[in-house]
């Protein structure tokens, strides 16, 4: 029996795999950059050398990427480098996971509704990635709260990834602490906006008639997008991290309430460009990290495609053999009845 070649739909299920896996992979290989950009977000530069001083046995100030890898490196050794490393690829696992479900469910929801043959504008695009990420963060932000309190803990005072969350509980906001930063999250979704409605509407224009993209070209969209994102969003991406980690030692323990508040404690303390602070380190690791996972999502999709494939051809071929058994005995039953 000849097998009809068909195009293969993957579900939600298998997308949400892909990008997972794609997405731990790609930061795995760069996690230190995820480390030292989260450290330069959280540290408050003081403009009083003598309090700076009292305070260097407290807080290591680093001056930039390389300062800080030979910092933790020298302090540490190479595995400070990878400190947390556990907790956050659990979150770049889930998050993804969740994200990549939600997209393709509302993508494939939002073109049942719209009927076949409508393109999506970039305008949809963005509305669907936004709503997909919101979703997303609402099941996820848990483990990004604690990963980023065990990127900022010292090594003294670090903990596992349990008890990390334990200290997030016995905390002023109890459970809700897990939650911290919630509404900056939100409006964060903006970023995996940006940058998957962007990756999907340059994949259009440079390569219409691509079904599946090579892996550098994959690689180059993805970069592409995610540096554009970056750059929008940075301001919130370190409003953020300072909700979720501890306050810096001028709010003698007095926790943010708000992503503005923190946005206008570092615009009062350390000027409106600190609001761009680590930027170098998060457009790298965002550079990397996009296009290896881009890169990766499309091999693993098309690995689900052939697997799926074969498992159509498995089956067809078990039916033409039980078509002709049937045959058969249809031949034979005459003939014994005889």
């Amino acid at each position: 029996m000849a097998v009809q070649s068909k195009p293969v739909p993957i579900s939600p299920w298998g997308k949400a795999t892909a990008g997972a896996a794609g997405a731990v992979l790609a930061n795995a290989l760069v996690y230190p950059l995820d480390l030292i950009k989260t450290k330069l977000q959280v540290q408050v530069k003081t403009s009083q050398p003598a309090d700076g001083e009292a305070k260097a046995d407290e807080e290591t100030h680093y001056s930039s990427t390389w300062d800080a890898v030979t910092k933790i490196a020298s302090a540490e050794g190479v595995s400070g480098l990878y400190a947390g490393m556990s907790g956050a690829l659990l979150g770049v696992a889930s998050t993804n996971f969740a994200y990549f479900y939600w997209y393709s469910a509302v993508r494939n929801a939002y073109d049942k509704y719209r009927g076949a043959g409508h393109k999506s504008s970039t305008f949809e695009e963005l509305a669907l990635g936004a709503v997909a990420g919101a979703l997303a963060q609402l099941f996820t932000i848990p483990v990004a709260v604690i990963t980023t309190r065990q990127q900022t803990q010292t090594k003294a005072d670090r903990k596992g990834f349990f008890e990390t969350g334990r200290e997030v509980v016995n905390g002023e906001d109890g459970v809700c602490g897990l939650w911290r930063g919630l509404k900056a999250s939100l409006v964060l979704v903006v970023n995996p906006s940006i940058t998957y409605g962007a990756y999907e509407r340059l994949k259009t224009i440079l390569f219409p008639n691509k079904k599946n993209l090579s892996p550098w070209e994959a690689f180059a969209l993805g970069a592409m997008s995610k540096a554009l994102a970056t750059i929008v969003t940075q301001p919130l991406i370190v409003a953020k991290v300072g909700l979720q980690s501890k306050p810096p030692p001028a709010r003698q323990g007095k926790p943010f309430k708000s992503f503005i508040e923190v946005m206008q404690f570092i615009i009062e303390n350390e000027g409106p460009l600190s609001l761009f602070k680590g930027i170098g380190p998060q457009i790298l690791k965002g550079l990397l990290v996009q296009g290896i996972l881009m890169m990766t999502k499309e091999r693993v999709e098309l690995m689900f495609i052939l697997f799926i494939r074969y498992l159509q051809v498995m089956r067809s071929k078990r039916i033409a053999r039980a078509e002709k058994m049937v045959a058969a005995a249809k031949q034979i039953a005459p003939i014994t009845a005889k």
